[in-house]
Order: C-alpha cells, then sequence, then structure tokens
C-alpha cells in the first residue's frame, strides 16, 4: 500500500516577490510550510541577491511548470561598469577592472547584438551540469570551466536609465535559460569597460507579474490561516501560452484516466498542444487530434 503524503492536498500556483539573500529552494519550502502542502516546486531559478517573481506551483499545478519555465520572462537590472567578478554579480571578487566608460550611445549601439536569438556562455557560478557535478560547485573549488555557449531568445533589450557614468539600467525580455549575469558580463567586455551585475530583479514571469506577489512578511503572517489561501491562484493560470479546449463530459471522464476524449476545437491546428477544460477547471494537457485531445499529462480532480 502506498504510504499517504502528509499536507493538505492543495492545488495551484503562489507568486512570490522574493527579497534579496533568500535563496529560491528556501522560497519553496516557506511556500509549502506557510500552505501546509503536500507537493511544491518553481518555474525558474533566481539568485539568491535577486529579487522579485518566484512562481510556486503546489499539488496538481506542478505539472504545469514546465509551461511557465518556457514562458518569456522581463529582469530589470543595473549594471555597475569598470569591473568584472568571479560571479559576474556583486557577490563575487574583482579579477579585472577597467578605468573606461561607456556613453549612453555606445551602449545603446551595443545591445543591438544582444538582441534576437543569440549564443549565451553560462557564468562560472552557474547550476549548469559539467559531468555530473554542478558549475558553481567546482568554481568554489578553484576550478576555470570551458563551458559550452547556450542559444537564448532576447525579444527586446533596452537602457532604461544611465545614473551616472558608472552605472546602466537595463530591461531584458527573454526566454528560457538566459543568465542576466551574462549578458552583463559580455556587455562589458564588447564596451571595452569590464562589467557586472549590481542589482537584479524578475519583473514578471509568463502571467505573473512582481506587483501582485506576497512577501516572505506575508507568508510567515497568514501561515495556516485562510487568509493565505487568497493568494492561490488557480493552476489554469500556467497554462496561459496554450489554447484551451471545451471538454464534453464524456470526453473529459475519458482523458481523466488518459485515454483520447472529446473536445470542441476553435482555431487549433492538428497536433497542436492544447489543454483541455471541463466546467472551467483543467482536465489534461496533450495533443489535439481530429475532435479529441490525446492527454500527456492529466490533472487529478479536486474531489478525487
Amino acid at each position: 500500500m502506498a504510504r499517504r503524503r502528509k499536507g493538505r492536498a492543495v492545488s495551484g500556483w503562489v507568486v512570490v516577490d522574493k527579497p534579496a539573500g533568500v535563496t529560491s529552494t528556501a522560497v519553496v519550502n516557506k511556500v509549502r510550510w506557510a500552505f501546509g502542502a503536500q507537493k511544491a516546486g518553481h518555474a525558474g531559478t533566481l539568485d539568491p541577491a535577486a529579487t522579485g517573481v518566484l512562481a510556486v506551483a503546489l499539488g496538481e499545478a506542478t505539472k504545469t511548470v514546465p509551461y511557465i519555465t518556457d514562458a518569456l520572462k522581463c529582469y530589470r537590472f543595473t549594471v555597475r561598469f569598470g569591473q568584472q567578478t568571479t560571479t559576474d554579480d556583486a557577490e563575487g571578487e574583482p579579477i579585472a577592472s577597467s578605468d573606461a566608460r561607456p556613453t549612453d550611445a555606445d551602449i545603446e549601439a551595443a545591445l543591438e547584438r544582444f538582441r534576437g536569438e543569440i549564443m549565451q556562455v553560462p557564468p562560472q557560478f552557474s547550476a549548469v551540469k559539467v559531468e555530473g557535478e554542478r558549475a558553481y560547485d567546482l568554481a568554489r573549488g578553484g576550478e576555470t570551466l570551458d563551458l559550452a555557449a547556450r542559444p537564448l531568445w532576447v525579444e527586446s533589450l533596452t537602457l532604461v536609465a544611465r545614473p551616472d557614468a558608472d552605472h546602466a539600467e537595463l530591461e531584458m525580455v527573454c526566454g528560457k535559460g538566459g543568465y542576466v549575469r551574462s549578458i552583463a558580463r559580455d556587455l562589458g567586455e564588447v564596451l571595452g569597460c569590464k562589467g557586472h551585475v549590481l542589482r537584479l530583479r524578475r519583473v514578471w514571469s509568463g502571467p505573473f507579474d512582481a506587483a501582485e506577489g506576497i512577501g516572505m512578511e506575508d507568508l510567515d503572517r497568514l501561515a495556516h490561516t485562510p487568509e493565505l489561501d487568497s493568494h492561490l491562484r488557480p493552476l489554469e493560470q500556467g497554462l496561459a501560452d496554450l489554447p484551451e479546449l471545451p471538454a464534453t463530459a464524456e470526453g473529459a471522464a475519458r482523458m481523466r484516466n488518459g485515454n483520447p476524449g472529446m473536445v470542441i476545437a476553435a482555431d487549433v491546428d492538428y497536433g497542436e498542444e492544447a489543454w483541455a477544460s471541463y466546467q472551467g477547471k483543467a482536465v489534461a494537457v496533450g495533443v489535439y487530434k481530429a475532435g479529441e485531445l490525446h492527454p500527456t499529462r492529466v490533472f487529478v480532480a479536486p474531489d478525487a
């Protein structure tokens, strides 16, 4: 007999406005504890020094994590010119410096090469795996790593403000797997002045906005109270980038058992990924084929 999970069978998304100095794992653990949830996970790690949106999935919503991870995200960050660090942010030790400072026009011209489909080398201190080990663990041990460049889609990258000659505030909208620290490092190289990230905030991630997030103090204050549940968003929000297909009652029942089920299709092509709903609730994610959704992920009904 399978062991029963401890905690509530609560499902949905919690948007946390993460403060600096806290790891993403610590935030997930705090949310899981506050809601008394059986299961929790997050959609996209934030560095401990970074702030902003950390979207935490509870229960059945964890099945929608890949769709938030793949969604576009917006970052607002400050680059400090004149110094490169071991970690490409203010937490690291200085390893190179320059007295050169770029003009606004220099920065605007350089940003063009960081837009669209680019190749990006992750920071030495990153979660990239090297022969089964995390790069940051190897870097802490003193190793210098030859990390492979990875593709990144940068939707936009703009100069927002220039407080002084040493700093520039930028905003970037990008796809999955982007390292803002690498952007700052590489921008400093292109401009010939070195650079690192001084401050970093994730403004939004897919459908979730930092301005609507709950803070860690409120998580503590409202923990294990009915009021906290008002901060729980439907798991369906994690499927916002996929087309929704209403299912028939029979189709919903079939899909909940893992079988193809009848749906009412609109502007969906054969073979396209979509999600099926019944009475407004998600039933399954799958592939649409000739009037039916063939499920790849099935959601357990709330009263199951």
